[in-house]
């Protein structure tokens, strides 16, 4: 015999995002974002948007019936806001309305956001691909500080994230540049990883370059053993 199919209420199963990562004092924009998720799928994202109208007097029947939605989802909205955080958040904010409550945290961390911002953006455009280092590491690091930029609500258009990922190589990338640049190619950011992984396998071996640089020393140091001191037959009165 097949087994029972269990049917679950959909609204409250994608409301499971928010009790995996609760509200803390790092985590706003992250459960921001799945609040909205959450509410969107459940169409009471407005109470987020409106304050709680007054009570409409000597209206239609339809407007007291949409005041009294628009109560019964605020306060439904405000619960599931406050069992989603942790303890010392909840101590405080449990008296608001969604409205209020989400205002008042976008106050609280809006200047821990913008600072995180300011910092990843700095670290962003100032990474440089060392000699030798690996393509595939450099831009993989690149692409992770592009995607806190996004998830800070500054996403970089798809082109300027690509020049400012080429911007970052070394010159012995030029000639790769120049060939995507003139052919005019619009790849997006995976498509040029891989080309870059593909583009380095063909470059010539950084190595014997080291070893030429560590050859330069060894002849400029002629005339010294590995401590310094002066080769037999080379001291003093020779």
């Amino acid at each position: 015999m097949a087994p029972p199919i269990i049917v679950t209420d959909h609204p409250m199963n994608i409301r499971s995002i928010l009790d995996k990562e609760k509200l803390n004092h790092s985590s706003f924009l992250d459960w921001h974002k799945n609040l909205r998720i959450v509410l969107k799928q459940e169409k009471k994202d407005y109470v987020l948007e409106n304050q709680t109208p007054d009570e409409p007097l000597a209206l239609p029947k339809a407007a007291h019936d949409a005041w009294l939605k628009h109560i019964d989802d605020s306060l439904d909205v405000s619960c599931l806001m406050v069992v989603s955080m942790v303890p010392d958040l909840q101590r405080d904010l449990e008296h608001y309305t969604a409205f209020d409550m989400i205002e008042h945290l976008k106050e609280m961390f809006g200047k821990q956001a913008r600072t995180e911002r300011f910092d990843t953006m700095r670290a962003l455009h100032a990474m440089k691909m060392e000699e030798n280092a690996n393509v595939i590491t450099h831009v993989l690091k690149m692409k992770s500080y592009m995607d806190q930029l996004e998830r800070l609500g500054s996403p970089y258009p798809q082109e300027l994230a690509k020049d400012i990922i080429m911007n970052s190589l070394p010159k012995y990338y030029n000639a790769f540049i120049m060939n995507y640049n003139m052919n005019g190619w619009e790849k997006p950011i995976f498509e040029l990883h891989r080309m870059l992984k593909n583009t380095e396998k063909n470059i010539p071996s950084k190595t014997p370059q080291v070893f030429m640089i560590r050859e330069g020393k060894l002849k400029k140091n002629k005339g010294k053993n590995f401590k310094g001191m002066p080769h037999a037959g080379k001291g003093k009165g020779k």
